[in-house]
This record gives C-alpha cells, sequence and structure tokens, in this order.
C-alpha cells in the first residue's frame, strides 16, 4: 500500500499590498507620475532660466538650477522604470527590478549636485558680489505659474504616494520611509522641497525690492540649496538600503509566517527572513519544524510537502523566491535566544 502523501494548505498569503493587479496599476502609475513631472519641470526651468536673466535674482538662480536638476533626475526614475520591467533571465534569476533603485540612487545625487551645492554657491557669490534687482514682477509672475505646474505634479504624486499606503495599510509617512518603490516618494519629496524653494525665492524677491539688500536673496538661495542637500541625503540613505538587502517590515515577516504555518504538516517557523530583490517583490528563506507525523513519514513525501509549500509561496504576487530548509525541533536555529529569555 503507498504512503498517502502529507496534507497542504493553499492558504499562503502574499505579502500586504503587493498583489498581482495592485503591482501592475502601481507600475502605470509610477509612469503617469513621472511624465507629469518631466513635462511640468522642463517648462517650470525653462522659464525659471528666463526669468533669471531678466532679473539677476540669486534666488531665481538657484530656482533654475533646482528646476533642471529634477528634470533630470525624473528622466533618470523614467530610465529605472523602464530597465526594471525586463523579465528575469539566466543572470538575472530575480530580475532587475532593482535596477529602478539604482538609478533613484544617481537621481539623489543629481539633486545634491545640481541641485544643492549650485543653488549654495550662487547664494554665496551673490552674499559677495550682490547685484541689483530688475523687473522683479517678471520673477514673481514666473514663480507663481511655477508653483500651479509644481502643484499638479505634488498632487499626482501624493495620489500615487497615498494609494501606495493605502495598499499597505501604513501612513503617508510610513510609506515614504518604509516603501520599496522609490518612484513616487521621489517625485513627492523633489515637488514639495520645490514648492517649498518657490515660497523661500518669493519671499526673497519681495524682501529685496523693498529693502533694497539683495541678502535677502542670497540667503534663501543658500536656504533652498540646504534643503535640496537634505533632500537629496533622504532619497540617498533610503535607496541605499534597499540595494543592501533591507528586510521586509515586521508584518511582511508575519504574513508569510502565517502562511507557511497553516500547512497542516508544519509545525513551527522559527526563522522566516525576506528581503526586497525589487519594488514589492520578495526573496523569501524559512526553516520550518515538521509536525512528528510528518517528520516520521518516508523522507520522499516530506520531499513533496517542501515542495509543494515552496511552489504555492512562489506563485503567490509579490514573492520571487522562497527557500523552506526543515529542521529537527532541536536545531539550535529554532530554538530560543537564550538571551532574550526573562
Amino acid at each position: 500500500m503507498s504512503t498517502p502523501p502529507i496534507p497542504a494548505s493553499d492558504a499562503v498569503p502574499s505579502a500586504p499590498g503587493d498583489g498581482g493587479a495592485d503591482a501592475d496599476s502601481a507600475a502605470g502609475e509610477s509612469v503617469r507620475t513621472v511624465v507629469v513631472a518631466v513635462a511640468a519641470n522642463l517648462a517650470i526651468a525653462v522659464a525659471k532660466a528666463v526669468a533669471a536673466v531678466i532679473t539677476g535674482s540669486a534666488s531665481l538662480w538657484a530656482e533654475t538650477a533646482h528646476s533642471f536638476a529634477d528634470t533630470g533626475n525624473e528622466v533618470l526614475l523614467f530610465i529605472g522604470l523602464r530597465r526594471s520591467d525586463r523579465e528575469a533571465d539566466a543572470r538575472h534569476p530575480f530580475g532587475y527590478g532593482q535596477e529602478r533603485w539604482f538609478w533613484a540612487f544617481l537621481a539623489a545625487m543629481g539633486i545634491f549636485v545640481v541641485g544643492g551645492v549650485l543653488a549654495i554657491q550662487e547664494g554665496i557669490k551673490s552674499l559677495l558680489h550682490p547685484e541689483a534687482l530688475e523687473s522683479v514682477w517678471v520673477g514673481v509672475a514666473v514663480l507663481l505659474v511655477s508653483a500651479v505646474l509644481e502643484g499638479i505634479s505634488w498632487r499626482q504624486a501624493h495620489k500615487q504616494l497615498k494609494a501606495e499606503a493605502a495598499r499597505n495599510d501604513r501612513t503617508l509617512a510610513r510609506q515614504l520611509k518604509r516603501g520599496s518603490d522609490p518612484t513616487a516618494a521621489t517625485v513627492f519629496l523633489e515637488d514639495s522641497a520645490a514648492l517649498i524653494g518657490l515660497a523661500l525665492a518669493l519671499a526673497a524677491l519681495g524682501l529685496h525690492a523693498w529693502t533694497g539688500s539683495a541678502v535677502w536673496d542670497a540667503v534663501s538661495s543658500i536656504l533652498i540649496g540646504l534643503l535640496l542637500v537634505a533632500v537629496a541625503w533622504r532619497l540617498a540613505t533610503r535607496n541605499k538600503a534597499l540595494l543592501i538587502d533591507e528586510s521586509a517590515p515586521p508584518n511582511v515577516l508575519e504574513n508569510v509566517r502565517e502562511g507557511i504555518t497553516s500547512d497542516p504538516w508544519v509545525a513551527d517557523a522559527p526563522e522566516v527572513t525576506a528581503v526586497f530583490v525589487g519594488p514589492r517583490l520578495l526573496l523569501v528563506s524559512a526553516r520550518v519544524v515538521a509536525t512528528r507525523e510528518a517528520a516520521d513519514a518516508p523522507a520522499e513525501r516530506l520531499t513533496e510537502a517542501v515542495a509543494g509549500l515552496t511552489a504555492r509561496l512562489e506563485a503567490r504576487p509579490g514573492i520571487a523566491r522562497a527557500d523552506i530548509v526543515v529542521v529537527p525541533a532541536s536545531n539550535p536555529a529554532s530554538a530560543p535566544d537564550p538571551s532574550t529569555a526573562p
């Protein structure tokens, strides 16, 4: 008589917020966010450059550098989106999702150098060699129009970020901090910095015109530069964390653990790890303890049970690969950590 197969369960959930349809929708939304941002920032950059030449305003020159930097950075984000969509192959078995983080990291460096450093340099130059302000109303008009265009781009990025946060049951701030797709976060932070920078530039133009002192303009330019440096640092550190295999959040790990232990033959899963190998894509590794019945079954039956659980995990959206290892209950890796004992 043949030995019956070890019972299995189909209740293996995917990582929260990483559903296939949601992932496809998020990818399309990312493209829209970047396209809107590129169109808005290119128009803004040209308008600011013309206004900066006419007025001679240091803060307008800083904003010009900022907008050209944003445009270039969003082109980098678009390249990352396209390259990361390629299918997995023999050289990259988990796909090209990490390309998105690489290009977003380059975008952060662009904000730092082209936006932040040049703005600070322009502010220092204006402090040392102040120039008279001309055609103030041209600068004011351009900044107001820029604020409207930036607002359109900001709204699109905010909409996508809010939707991603809702899918993951997170606050907007938490999504900015822990989201695995950098696209919306990068555009959102860039546009938020741009709107603050526009407010600073408008205030500087008004104070320069009112007092006749170029110090206001210069200080505004330096503040805009420092703001961009802070944004660049925030984005660079987030993408660096993802590039060096950041772990999935605790709620995702718990979700995966529950899916594994729902199989009747699994007594416990003492060790479950998952790292991001792309936006909304995880590599899962788990050590599991089999029930006494499963452990006493023929080896081929246990092997089939492990293969079945692995296949069910990998069939779920959001999981690129799952590695399941069966360990005895007495295995040190499955024993409690003595340092955590009461």
